[in-house]
């Protein structure tokens, strides 16, 4: 499927009670993420939340210095706007809000974050200084004198993208294993408290995206919630699907397109495809 849709790709796939039981496709090797770093991140504020290392409530204004290049959200405006930390938290889970994502870490911090991972039992998982890090690196890595040149380098099929610009070790990075093993977390109530859990849950289900691992479940009685992340070839989303029967199975396919478009409409369907296939393959061994 992978090869049919012109990418790389890298998948773990889950039940969530029995973890063993999965399908997988090099689900060790840590790739760039892209948003999906948004996920811990999420999951550390929560954290810091309940122990009062920060006012969920906190109203935050966010200048024109403050917006951060994407096309959603807090991102593509351009007065000032004062927010809550909480709902800056939603911005960045629902739309992919960059700026509401960068706002979120400058409260939380890298330090946090990297406690979390840790903790969960996430090595792989890395997310540096996010979005605002990532972009940085992207214009020195490429050579060129500014973003927007940057990620026009990164879309040009007949140019020759530099080798570090798809290290992970310089960018937020993580593996399907550890972001299997975060969602796992939210849905058993590991994460944080059963409350943060839940609201992480609901939050992640108003995701707005259904072009990824949703496209492979296109029914009204499945419910699917996830993160989307992008970073030029690189298409990914990390989720959980649930089925009408009870079944429940945390889903991460990450993928790394042959060609620079920034459209390629299978490379984004075949991580639902992939990933329907493999909740098939798990449905057909159960009791085996």
């Amino acid at each position: 499927m992978f090869a049919d849709a012109g990418v790389r790709g890298w998948l773990h796939v889950a039940e969530l009670r029995r973890p063993t039981a999965c399908v997988t496709v090099d689900p060790d090797e840590p790739v760039p993420v892209g948003s999906v770093y948004k996920l811990p991140l999420m999951a550390a504020f929560c954290r810091l939340a309940e122990t009062g290392g920060l006012d969920p409530r906190q109203p935050v204004t966010l200048g024109a210095d403050d917006r951060m290049p994407g096309s959603t959200g807090l991102s593509i405006l351009r007065d000032p706007i004062t927010v809550s930390l909480r709902d800056l938290v939603v911005l960045m889970m629902s739309v992919s809000d960059n700026t509401a994502a960068n706002a979120v870490l400058r409260h939380v911090g890298p330090a946090a974050v990297d406690a979390l991972c840790q903790e969960l039992g996430l090595p792989d998982t890395h997310i540096l200084g996010g979005v605002a890090t990532t972009f940085e690196r992207m214009v020195s890595e490429t050579g060129t004198e500014s973003l927007s040149a940057a990620m026009k380098r990164l879309t040009d099929n007949d140019a020759t993208v530099p080798a570090g610009v798809y290290n992970p070790l310089s960018k937020a990075s993580s593996t399907p294993s550890d972001m299997a093993r975060l969602l796992r977390a939210i849905w058993t109530d590991d994460a944080a408290s059963a409350e943060s859990c839940a609201w992480m849950r609901e939050t992640m289900g108003r995701q707005a995206w259904s072009h990824r691992l949703a496209s492979g479940f296109p029914y009204d009685d499945v419910t699917v919630s996830g993160k989307t992340g992008t970073f030029g070839t690189m298409r990914h989303e990390a989720g959980v699907v649930e089925l009408p029967d009870g079944a429940v199975y945390t889903a991460v396919v990450f993928t790394q397109a042959a060609r620079a478009d920034s459209r390629l409409p299978r490379a984004d369907a075949v991580i639902g495809t992939a990933a329907r296939a493999a909740v098939e393959e798990l449905r057909g061994n159960e009791g085996t």
